[in-house]
């Protein structure tokens, strides 16, 4: 069944991947057409595909009980039919498995595979409840689903095993897991979902654990029958994510951001963020952005598509941030064919700019540190308002201000994964252990900054309330009392130097302002050594209702409303309020001038590149072999904030300004998307060049002499 296909080292080889994955009746004489889907991946330059092969619904013919193949499949081999084709077009081939869930004949022979809630009763399937939902921790993946592992890639040659929904709904009170974490931890399964309960602390590590174990298990018995392939996980993302991102990146050769579309309020930007995320633990390993035509909204239209120019957008902007693209497809039937030109464009543009999206490093000074422990261990529930939305504010701020950023996991802030680096952004990193705050000192006391919000190093790694801040020392201020909020109709003052009459660079572009709105949540503190002159002071909330009583009780504090300063060869910016969990609620755009006054103040050295023209860009920088390029993706949408994007809204002329790396020399400037090489000058070891208009994605090339 296999062919002969040499798939030695081939991780970092694709570029443009495709998914099918195939609906039970998909098999059935002429329901779908597997030579269009073939013909498709050709035309779209296509280089490595998923296809669906086994788990809930197996696509081949398997040997094993209860390895349920649709009745249409007949004596169909579905996907050793796309398996071949692929491979005859010269593909990378992973299979895809979906071990979330099991039928009533299977349940009936090993009811130990299924799911037990917490009321004791097996889990049905939500969507489909002919279905029950199986145990990820148990027998099912450990044994069953390594057997259906072991099989396909005995069968086919595929490069690697993909997994969907592997790491289960929830926690299992089966027997299985009952004992399993009994005798790991000595507690029983938690029944609380607090996070500082100490079952639920160490159900939170066992749980992860267990997921690694059988991680390790799937991909040992995938390479014991071909050492070049691997089991890649449906795993990993930002602070949100379950699964320890460190980890994943030291045991992934390559991995895929399933994120495919924006939802709710996502901003244009979201899927580059996943690009960061993703990047931070996984460094250079390549990395896709899987993303889908349909709706991804929670009412699961999956038959449907998004507007192109949406999809076009969003993959845009992956892209321009490192992610492979790769389009899933539910079904093999299509119904709306809208997305099929737009994507087949797309694939052929990437392809012909290959070479200049072959990254071999960001260049960025500045990055955004993200928090797995502080979402678990201090966010909990309440992760998203908590933790997230401080991350998001600060992110749309640097968006806004056309700043190239990373983002670095809290795990790895040793040496030389900051060695880039001149400033860290710390958005409400709460939980910190002692070691990471030293990390931070060390940085600092180098020649590295930091800007950190409200209960940044607070609590320890776990979410314990530490009695003062992890990074007093740093901040120059003790912890006193708070938080405390939601404060109503409170101000801050832009003060001036009552020495020197200058106004402080933080406050730059608000100095007639006078005040500004207060943040709704604030932390007490007081200085350590005194401090003089802060730029904001606090105005107290005062009465809003009735209008008659809406006048300033305490019109002047002495209370700082940031704090900034000096420490060994860096500086140290520190707001003890929600700045950019605000930002994010309100978009004050006073408080996106805080935030991106605080970062360049503290940065303190001309930027790697600067953008100017109208528009809103997401900006971002990369080095290859032979050349260096910035990505401009245009986002000005009056469906920014809210998907989906009706059309493509044209910006105008940008001036770009990029220093080019010592050594180097420039060869010639060219605008990918224009297809023009076009005249530029040099302003010392800075290229400037005028880039005449933006549809939705341009690229300014910089070839260097040999």
């Amino acid at each position: 069944m296999s062919s002969d296909y040499a798939s030695t080292s081939w991780f970092d080889r694709p570029m443009r991947w495709a998914q099918l994955t195939l609906a039970e009746n998909d098999p059935a004489a002429g329901q779908y057409d597997v030579d269009f889907w073939l013909d498709y991946f050709k035309r779209a330059k296509c280089d490595a595909a998923c296809l669906s092969a086994g788990g809930s619904v197996c696509y081949y013919p398997t040997k094993i009980p209860y390895h349920f193949m649709p009745p249409q499949m007949g004596s169909r081999d579905a996907f050793g039919e796309l398996y071949e084709g692929c491979r005859k077009l010269g593909m990378v081939v992973i299979a895809r498995t979906d071990p979330h869930a099991i039928h009533q004949d299977a349940y009936e022979a090993h009811p130990e595979w299924v799911m037990i809630g917490a009321d004791g009763k097996p889990v049905k399937h939500w969507a489909s409840p002919e279905l029950w939902v199986t145990c990820a921790l148990g027998p099912y993946n450990f044994e069953y689903m390594t057997e259906v592992t072991r099989e396909i890639v005995t069968l086919y040659k595929v490069d690697g095993i993909f997994s969907n929904r592997w790491a289960g709904h929830g926690v299992c009170y089966c027997a299985s897991c009952q004992k399993l974490f009994k005798e790991a931890s000595g507690f029983d399964l938690p029944r609380t979902r607090d996070t500082q309960d100490p079952a639920r602390k160490a159900y939170t590590f066992w749980h992860q654990e267990r997921l690694f174990e059988l991680w390790k298990v799937w991909d040992d018995v995938i390479r014991a029958i071909n050492p070049e392939a691997r089991y890649i996980a449906n795993a990993g993302g930002g602070a949100l994510s379950g699964l320890d991102m460190k980890r994943i990146g030291s045991m992934a050769d390559t991995l895929f951001a399933d994120r495919q579309a924006r939802q709710g309020v996502n901003a244009a930007w979201v899927n580059g963020k996943n690009g960061k995320e993703y990047r931070a633990t996984l460094g250079r390993k390549a990395i896709g952005g899987i993303f889908s035509m349909g709706v991804e909204e929670p009412y699961r239209w999956k038959d449907s598509v998004q507007n192109p120019a949406e999809i076009i957008q969003f993959v845009s902007d992956g892209v321009a941030n490192g992610l492979r693209p790769w389009f899933t497809k539910f079904g093999g039937m299509i119904y709306d064919r809208r997305w099929l030109k737009p994507v087949e464009e797309l694939y052929n543009k990437y392809a012909n700019w290959e070479p200049y999206l072959r990254n071999e490093a960001p260049i960025a000074r500045i990055a955004m540190v993200y928090s797995q422990q502080t979402a678990q261990f201090y966010g909990g529930e309440k992760a998203h308002q908590k933790v997230e939305d401080h991350t998001l504010g600060f992110y749309q701020a640097l968006i806004e201000a056309r700043i190239p950023f990373e983002m670095v996991h809290d795990r790895l802030m040793d040496e030389e994964h900051l060695a880039p680096y001149k400033m860290l952004i710390l958005p409400n990193i709460a939980a910190l252990s002692d070691q990471q705050c030293q990390q931070l000192r060390d940085f600092v006391r180098k020649g590295g900054s930091i800007v950190a919000t409200y209960e940044t190093s607070l609590y320890n790694e776990t979410g314990e309330r530490r009695d003062n801040f992890g990074l007093a020392d740093l901040f120059g201020v003790n912890y006193k009392s708070g938080p405390v909020g939601p404060q109503q109709n409170s101000y801050l003052a832009i003060e001036r130097d009552a020495v020197e009459r200058r106004f402080h660079p933080l406050v730059a572009g608000l100095e007639e302002v006078g005040r500004i709105i207060n943040g709704v949540n604030w932390i007490t503190v007081e200085s350590i050594t005194p401090y003089t002159n802060p730029p904001l002071t606090l105005i107290p909330s005062y009465p809003d209702l009735p209008m008659e009583m809406v006048w300033v009780r305490v019109p002047q504090t002495d209370i700082p409303g940031v704090y900034a300063r000096k420490f060994g060869e860096g500086r140290v910016v520190y707001f003890p309020w929600d700045v950019d969990r605000t930002f994010w609620e309100v978009l004050c755009m006073d408080h996106g001038q805080l935030l991106i006054n605080s970062v360049n103040w503290a940065t303190n050295e001309e930027s790697p590149v600067t953008v100017e023209g109208p528009g809103i860009l997401d900006v971002t920088l990369w080095l290859q072999k032979q050349s260096m390029t910035v990505h401009l993706v245009n986002l000005t949408n009056p469906m920014f904030m809210k998907g989906p994007v009706r059309e493509l809204l044209e910006v105008g002329r940008q001036v770009v300004r990029v220093q080019i790396p010592q050594g180097r020399k420039v060869a010639a400037v060219k605008l990918l998307a224009s297809g023009t090489q076009v005249p530029y000058g040099m302003q010392g070891n800075t290229v400037v060049v005028e880039v005449p208009t933006i549809l939705v994605h341009e690229v300014v090339a910089v070839d260097f002499l040999p």
